[in-house]
Protein backbone atom coordinates (compact mmCIF):
# COMPACT_ATOMS: atom_id res chain seq x y z
CA UNK A 1 0.00 0.00 0.00
CA UNK A 2 2.77 2.46 0.94
CA UNK A 3 4.74 1.66 -2.22
CA UNK A 4 1.61 2.21 -4.31
CA UNK A 5 1.02 5.56 -2.61
CA UNK A 6 4.60 6.63 -3.26
CA UNK A 7 4.32 5.69 -6.93
CA UNK A 8 1.01 7.53 -7.27
CA UNK A 9 2.39 10.73 -5.75
CA UNK A 10 5.58 10.42 -7.78
CA UNK A 11 3.75 10.23 -11.11
CA UNK A 12 1.35 12.94 -9.97
CA UNK A 13 4.34 15.20 -9.39
CA UNK A 14 5.79 14.35 -12.80
CA UNK A 15 2.44 15.14 -14.47
CA UNK A 16 2.04 18.42 -12.57
CA UNK A 17 5.58 19.44 -13.54
CA UNK A 18 5.04 18.41 -17.16
CA UNK A 19 2.08 20.78 -17.56
CA UNK A 20 3.80 23.76 -15.89
CA UNK A 21 4.45 25.40 -19.30
CA UNK A 22 0.65 25.50 -19.74
CA UNK A 23 -0.23 26.60 -16.19
CA UNK A 24 2.70 28.83 -15.25
CA UNK A 25 4.06 29.69 -18.70
CA UNK A 26 1.33 32.11 -19.87
CA UNK A 27 1.52 34.11 -16.62
CA UNK A 28 5.30 34.42 -16.90
CA UNK A 29 4.89 35.44 -20.54
CA UNK A 30 2.52 38.23 -19.49
CA UNK A 31 4.91 39.40 -16.77
CA UNK A 32 7.86 39.50 -19.20
CA UNK A 33 5.95 41.16 -22.02
CA UNK A 34 6.86 44.66 -20.86
CA UNK A 35 10.59 43.92 -20.56
CA UNK A 36 13.26 44.39 -23.22
CA UNK A 37 13.77 41.76 -25.90
CA UNK A 38 17.12 40.68 -24.46
CA UNK A 39 15.65 40.28 -20.98
CA UNK A 40 12.78 38.25 -22.41
CA UNK A 41 15.17 35.94 -24.25
CA UNK A 42 17.51 35.38 -21.31
CA UNK A 43 14.73 34.91 -18.78
CA UNK A 44 12.74 32.61 -21.09
CA UNK A 45 15.80 30.48 -21.82
CA UNK A 46 16.63 30.23 -18.13
CA UNK A 47 13.05 29.29 -17.24
CA UNK A 48 12.98 26.54 -19.88
CA UNK A 49 16.30 25.15 -18.63
CA UNK A 50 15.05 25.12 -15.03
CA UNK A 51 11.82 23.45 -16.14
CA UNK A 52 13.80 20.78 -18.00
CA UNK A 53 16.03 20.20 -14.96
CA UNK A 54 12.96 19.84 -12.76
CA UNK A 55 11.31 17.44 -15.20
CA UNK A 56 14.39 15.23 -15.25
CA UNK A 57 14.47 15.28 -11.45
CA UNK A 58 10.79 14.37 -11.30
CA UNK A 59 11.25 11.45 -13.69
CA UNK A 60 14.50 10.08 -12.21
CA UNK A 61 14.01 9.34 -8.48
CA UNK A 62 17.34 9.70 -6.69
CA UNK A 63 18.54 11.51 -3.59
CA UNK A 64 20.08 14.20 -5.79
CA UNK A 65 16.75 14.62 -7.58
CA UNK A 66 15.03 15.09 -4.22
CA UNK A 67 17.38 17.95 -3.35
CA UNK A 68 16.84 19.51 -6.78
CA UNK A 69 13.07 19.34 -6.39
CA UNK A 70 13.25 20.84 -2.91
CA UNK A 71 14.93 23.87 -4.48
CA UNK A 72 13.08 24.10 -7.80
CA UNK A 73 9.51 23.36 -6.68
CA UNK A 74 9.24 26.26 -4.21
CA UNK A 75 10.94 28.44 -6.83
CA UNK A 76 8.00 27.82 -9.19
CA UNK A 77 5.63 29.20 -6.55
CA UNK A 78 7.87 32.24 -6.11
CA UNK A 79 7.87 32.77 -9.88
CA UNK A 80 4.08 32.46 -9.98
CA UNK A 81 3.68 34.96 -7.15
CA UNK A 82 5.99 37.43 -8.91
CA UNK A 83 4.07 36.92 -12.17
CA UNK A 84 0.83 37.69 -10.33
CA UNK A 85 2.28 40.80 -8.70
CA UNK A 86 3.89 42.20 -11.87
CA UNK A 87 1.32 41.27 -14.50
CA UNK A 88 0.26 44.05 -16.89
CA UNK A 89 -3.06 45.75 -16.17
CA UNK A 90 -4.64 44.25 -19.29
CA UNK A 91 -3.56 40.65 -18.49
CA UNK A 92 -6.25 38.23 -17.39
CA UNK A 93 -6.23 37.60 -13.64
CA UNK A 94 -7.36 34.02 -14.20
CA UNK A 95 -4.10 33.20 -15.99
CA UNK A 96 -2.06 34.36 -12.99
CA UNK A 97 -4.29 32.49 -10.53
CA UNK A 98 -3.94 29.29 -12.55
CA UNK A 99 -0.16 29.74 -12.41
CA UNK A 100 -0.22 30.04 -8.62
CA UNK A 101 -2.46 26.98 -8.25
CA UNK A 102 -0.29 24.87 -10.57
CA UNK A 103 2.93 25.93 -8.83
CA UNK A 104 1.41 25.34 -5.39
CA UNK A 105 0.40 21.81 -6.42
CA UNK A 106 3.94 21.10 -7.62
CA UNK A 107 5.44 22.38 -4.38
CA UNK A 108 3.07 20.44 -2.12
CA UNK A 109 3.76 17.20 -3.98
CA UNK A 110 7.53 17.76 -4.17
CA UNK A 111 7.81 18.39 -0.42
CA UNK A 112 5.54 15.50 0.61
CA UNK A 113 6.64 12.51 2.67
CA UNK A 114 5.87 9.87 0.00
CA UNK A 115 8.05 11.73 -2.52
CA UNK A 116 10.88 12.00 0.01
CA UNK A 117 10.92 8.28 0.76
CA UNK A 118 10.46 7.25 -2.87
CA UNK A 119 13.36 9.40 -4.05
CA UNK A 120 15.85 8.48 -1.32
CA UNK A 121 15.13 4.84 -2.18
CA UNK A 122 15.93 5.54 -5.80
CA UNK A 123 19.59 5.61 -4.72
CA UNK A 124 19.38 2.59 -2.42
CA UNK A 125 21.34 -0.63 -2.81
CA UNK A 126 19.89 -4.12 -2.95
CA UNK A 127 17.40 -5.15 -0.29
CA UNK A 128 17.32 -1.97 1.75
CA UNK A 129 14.51 0.45 2.51
CA UNK A 130 15.23 4.04 3.45
CA UNK A 131 12.99 6.45 5.34
CA UNK A 132 13.89 10.13 5.44
CA UNK A 133 14.29 11.70 8.88
CA UNK A 134 12.57 14.95 9.83
CA UNK A 135 14.49 18.23 9.84
CA UNK A 136 16.12 19.24 13.12
CA UNK A 137 14.08 21.84 14.98
CA UNK A 138 16.89 24.39 14.80
CA UNK A 139 16.77 24.31 10.99
CA UNK A 140 13.05 23.94 10.38
CA UNK A 141 11.95 27.57 10.54
CA UNK A 142 14.46 30.11 9.35
CA UNK A 143 17.82 28.59 8.31
CA UNK A 144 16.46 26.25 5.64
CA UNK A 145 14.25 28.93 4.10
CA UNK A 146 17.09 31.48 4.10
CA UNK A 147 19.46 28.95 2.52
CA UNK A 148 16.89 28.16 -0.16
CA UNK A 149 16.37 31.83 -0.96
CA UNK A 150 20.12 32.45 -1.21
CA UNK A 151 20.48 29.47 -3.57
CA UNK A 152 17.74 30.74 -5.87
CA UNK A 153 18.86 34.37 -5.79
CA UNK A 154 22.51 33.40 -6.10
CA UNK A 155 21.99 31.42 -9.30
CA UNK A 156 19.47 33.59 -11.14
CA UNK A 157 20.52 37.16 -10.30
CA UNK A 158 23.73 37.23 -12.36
CA UNK A 159 22.22 36.17 -15.70
CA UNK A 160 19.23 38.48 -15.16
CA UNK A 161 21.51 41.47 -14.51
CA UNK A 162 23.67 40.58 -17.54
CA UNK A 163 20.53 40.59 -19.68
CA UNK A 164 20.00 44.25 -18.84
CA UNK A 165 23.42 45.08 -20.30
CA UNK A 166 25.12 45.76 -16.98
CA UNK A 167 28.12 43.51 -17.57
CA UNK A 168 30.19 44.44 -14.53
CA UNK A 169 27.36 44.07 -12.01
CA UNK A 170 26.27 40.83 -13.66
CA UNK A 171 29.77 39.38 -13.51
CA UNK A 172 30.07 40.34 -9.83
CA UNK A 173 26.71 38.71 -9.06
CA UNK A 174 27.82 35.50 -10.77
CA UNK A 175 31.23 35.53 -9.08
CA UNK A 176 29.58 35.83 -5.66
CA UNK A 177 26.20 34.19 -6.13
CA UNK A 178 27.15 30.97 -7.90
CA UNK A 179 29.75 29.80 -5.33
CA UNK A 180 27.30 30.65 -2.55
CA UNK A 181 24.58 28.71 -4.37
CA UNK A 182 26.82 25.68 -4.87
CA UNK A 183 27.95 25.65 -1.24
CA UNK A 184 24.44 25.97 0.15
CA UNK A 185 23.13 23.35 -2.30
CA UNK A 186 25.65 20.88 -0.90
CA UNK A 187 24.45 21.67 2.60
CA UNK A 188 20.83 21.27 1.48
CA UNK A 189 21.71 17.92 -0.06
CA UNK A 190 23.02 16.76 3.32
CA UNK A 191 19.47 17.08 4.66
CA UNK A 192 18.32 14.62 1.97
CA UNK A 193 20.85 12.06 3.22
CA UNK A 194 19.49 11.55 6.74
CA UNK A 195 17.76 8.18 6.86
CA UNK A 196 16.51 5.33 8.95
CA UNK A 197 17.42 2.30 6.82
CA UNK A 198 16.14 -1.26 6.99
CA UNK A 199 18.67 -3.78 5.68
CA UNK A 200 18.63 -7.60 5.76
CA UNK A 201 20.85 -7.70 8.86
CA UNK A 202 18.93 -5.09 10.84
CA UNK A 203 18.41 -1.34 11.02
CA UNK A 204 20.87 1.49 10.28
CA UNK A 205 20.60 5.05 11.56
CA UNK A 206 22.36 7.19 8.94
CA UNK A 207 22.34 10.76 10.19
CA UNK A 208 25.52 12.81 10.17
CA UNK A 209 23.64 15.73 11.73
CA UNK A 210 23.28 13.69 14.94
CA UNK A 211 26.02 11.05 14.66
CA UNK A 212 29.72 10.94 13.85
CA UNK A 213 29.28 7.45 12.39
CA UNK A 214 26.21 5.55 11.28
CA UNK A 215 24.82 3.03 13.74
CA UNK A 216 23.97 -0.55 12.75
CA UNK A 217 21.51 -2.35 15.02
CA UNK A 218 21.53 -6.09 14.17
CA UNK A 219 18.02 -7.51 13.96
CA UNK A 220 18.83 -10.13 16.61
CA UNK A 221 19.65 -7.30 19.04
CA UNK A 222 16.48 -5.27 18.39
CA UNK A 223 13.98 -5.89 21.18
CA UNK A 224 11.22 -3.69 19.74
CA UNK A 225 10.50 -0.60 17.71
CA UNK A 226 7.52 1.61 18.36
CA UNK A 227 6.19 4.98 19.40
CA UNK A 228 8.24 6.85 21.96
CA UNK A 229 6.43 7.70 25.18
CA UNK A 230 8.82 10.58 25.82
CA UNK A 231 9.79 9.33 29.26
CA UNK A 232 12.03 6.31 28.70
CA UNK A 233 15.73 6.83 29.28
CA UNK A 234 17.73 6.52 26.10
CA UNK A 235 19.68 8.47 23.51
CA UNK A 236 17.60 11.07 21.68
CA UNK A 237 18.69 11.39 18.05
CA UNK A 238 15.67 13.40 16.90
CA UNK A 239 17.45 16.79 17.17
CA UNK A 240 14.20 18.19 18.53
CA UNK A 241 12.25 17.41 15.34
CA UNK A 242 8.54 18.09 15.56
CA UNK A 243 5.96 15.31 15.71
CA UNK A 244 5.93 11.97 17.47
CA UNK A 245 9.21 10.09 17.55
CA UNK A 246 9.96 6.38 17.46
CA UNK A 247 12.05 4.48 19.98
CA UNK A 248 14.19 1.50 19.10
CA UNK A 249 14.91 -0.72 22.12
CA UNK A 250 17.87 -3.09 22.01
CA UNK A 251 18.52 -6.14 24.15
CA UNK A 252 22.03 -5.10 25.15
CA UNK A 253 23.54 -1.59 25.33
CA UNK A 254 25.12 -0.35 22.10
CA UNK A 255 27.96 2.15 21.77
CA UNK A 256 27.00 5.29 19.84
CA UNK A 257 29.13 8.31 18.93
CA UNK A 258 26.79 11.35 18.90
CA UNK A 259 27.87 14.53 17.20
CA UNK A 260 28.56 17.27 19.78
CA UNK A 261 26.84 20.66 19.55
CA UNK A 262 28.41 22.96 16.97
CA UNK A 263 28.98 25.98 19.16
CA UNK A 264 32.17 28.01 18.52
CA UNK A 265 34.49 27.94 21.48
CA UNK A 266 32.45 25.35 23.38
CA UNK A 267 35.38 22.92 23.56
CA UNK A 268 32.97 19.98 23.49
CA UNK A 269 34.42 16.84 21.90
CA UNK A 270 32.64 13.73 20.69
CA UNK A 271 32.32 11.01 23.32
CA UNK A 272 30.96 7.50 22.85
CA UNK A 273 27.81 6.70 24.80
CA UNK A 274 26.19 3.40 25.61
CA UNK A 275 22.44 3.18 25.45
CA UNK A 276 19.70 0.57 25.33
CA UNK A 277 17.21 2.79 23.48
CA UNK A 278 17.48 5.26 20.62
CA UNK A 279 14.94 7.88 19.62
CA UNK A 280 14.54 8.73 15.93
CA UNK A 281 12.08 10.91 14.01
CA UNK A 282 11.29 9.64 10.49
CA UNK A 283 8.93 11.75 8.42
CA UNK A 284 6.48 8.87 8.02
CA UNK A 285 6.71 7.03 11.30
CA UNK A 286 3.59 4.97 10.60
CA UNK A 287 5.09 3.66 7.36
CA UNK A 288 8.27 2.80 9.27
CA UNK A 289 6.34 0.67 11.77
CA UNK A 290 4.43 -1.06 8.97
CA UNK A 291 7.68 -1.89 7.20
CA UNK A 292 9.28 -3.08 10.44
CA UNK A 293 6.38 -5.49 10.83
CA UNK A 294 6.87 -6.69 7.25
CA UNK A 295 10.52 -7.33 8.15
CA UNK A 296 9.29 -9.42 11.10
CA UNK A 297 10.71 -7.12 13.71
CA UNK A 298 8.89 -6.71 17.00
CA UNK A 299 6.64 -3.64 16.75
CA UNK A 300 5.42 -1.93 19.92
CA UNK A 301 2.16 0.01 19.59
Amino acid sequence: MERARELGVRWGLAAAWLVLPFTLGPALGDALSTRSEMVQRVDSTGLWLLWLAGLIAALVPTTVSLTALRVLAPATLLAAALALATRPADAAIGVAILAVVGALLVMVLALSGPIADRYVNGSSYGDERRFLLRLPAALLIGPVEVAWLLIVVGFVTGPMVLATGNWLAGAVCIAIGWPVGVGLSRSMHGLSRRWLVFVPVGVVIHDYAALIDSVLLPRADIAAIGWSDGTTTGLDLTAGASGRALRIDVRAPVSVLPRPPRRPGSGVVAEARETSALGVAPRRAGAVLAHASDRRLSVRS
